[in-house]
């Protein structure tokens, strides 16, 4: 009995310094590195999480913007970051789902040197179209390509863009044929509203305003059921194409080492961000979800969009090295 006794208090003790640390973090500001430029939407993104992590962890929380090389800049630093839970990073389809496929050298490990938190919201993938385009939706679009497959060119924003590789996915899983038209350093949306290109494929946030407004339509959309913000949109698997189910989204991760206590203590802050009800109207309103999740379910979410992705990319033959 004495001996269990000793067990007992040993193991308490041992507990004690998580909680003391849990109690404790964070005790200064808090910075989140974003891969991606300042005034970009995910930037924005990035920036309302900060103010309600602000908020819900009684310290200031900022984001600090690393730009560059498809993100790889900002996930470097984030990956090398001291793990002391006084770093964070947001993570992004792009940077931990698909560059790990797109190159054959990363200075970071995208399984290996971080840890998930939480997922912070995903944005639905839509077909969207110049008005004249003679299509109602993405099933009436593929008899078009079958009978002429030059009558329509699809923007991109750069080979291996998001844009560029969900199109991919979308050939791979309808057998169409599509002509890219790559735009690697300026927006396509000007010239998909004039007509210099028709299609594309992208998370919805930059169409939004131009679909409503009726200079853009929406063809399809993924997801499971229709998104409110586009009730009359019919979803790609609605329309018979199963396979095709791309969505970009961000999430919270730390540095790996970082402790548990401290990850902890952020995803229970990260559970109460969608009581925000504002911000969860403007993941809606702009056709995505604010999501947020426990460390485990996103861990899970993260390995199953990076294998889908590693399956569409590797099929494709795209590199960027």
């Amino acid at each position: 009995m004495k001996a269990l006794r000793f067990l007992a208090g040993a193991a308490a003790l041992a507990l004690l310094p998580a909680l003391g640390l849990a109690q404790a973090w964070p005790t200064k500001p808090v910075r989140i590195i974003a891969p991606f430029a300042a005034g970009t939407g995910p930037d924005a993104n990035a920036r309302e999480l900060a103010v309600e992590l602000t908020k819900l962890l009684g310290q200031t929380v900022y984001v600090d913007n690393k730009p560059g090389a498809s993100g790889i800049i900002g996930t470097e630093a984030a990956a090398k970051a001291a793990p002391d839970g006084y770093t964070l990073y947001i993570g992004t389809t792009s940077t931990l789902s698909t560059v790990p496929y797109l190159y054959t050298k990363l200075p970071f490990n995208a399984e290996k040197d971080f840890i998930p938190v939480s997922l912070l919201g995903a944005l639905n993938t839509g077909l969207v179209a110049n008005p004249k385009v003679p299509a109602k939706n993405a099933v009436e679009l593929l008899a078009l390509l079958k009978k002429d497959p030059q009558s329509v060119n699809v923007a991109t924003q750069g080979v291996g863009s998001y844009s560029h590789l969900s199109g991919l996915w979308f050939a791979a899983a309808t057998g169409a044929r599509l002509a890219f038209v790559p735009y690697n350093s300026n927006s396509p949306y000007g010239d998909l509203v004039g007509d210099q290109v028709q299609l594309m494929f992208d998370g919805l946030p930059a169409a939004t305003g131009n679909i409503h407004s009726g200079k853009l339509k929406l063809l399809a959309i993924t997801g499971a059921k229709r998104h409110p913000a586009f009730p009359d949109t019919p979803t790609f698997a609605e329309l018979g194409i199963k396979d095709y189910t791309p969505v970009a989204w961000q999430g919270l991760l730390a540095p790996a080492g970082t402790p548990k206590a401290v990850i902890d203590r952020l995803a229970a802050a990260m559970k109460q961000v969608p009581a925000n009800v504002d911000l969860a109207k403007r993941w809606t309103d702009y056709g995505g979800e604010l999501v947020c999740d426990s460390p485990a379910e996103f861990a899970a979410f993260i390995r199953k969009d990076r294998a889908m992705w590693g399956r569409i990319i590797q099929q494709a033959g795209v590199r960027l090295d």
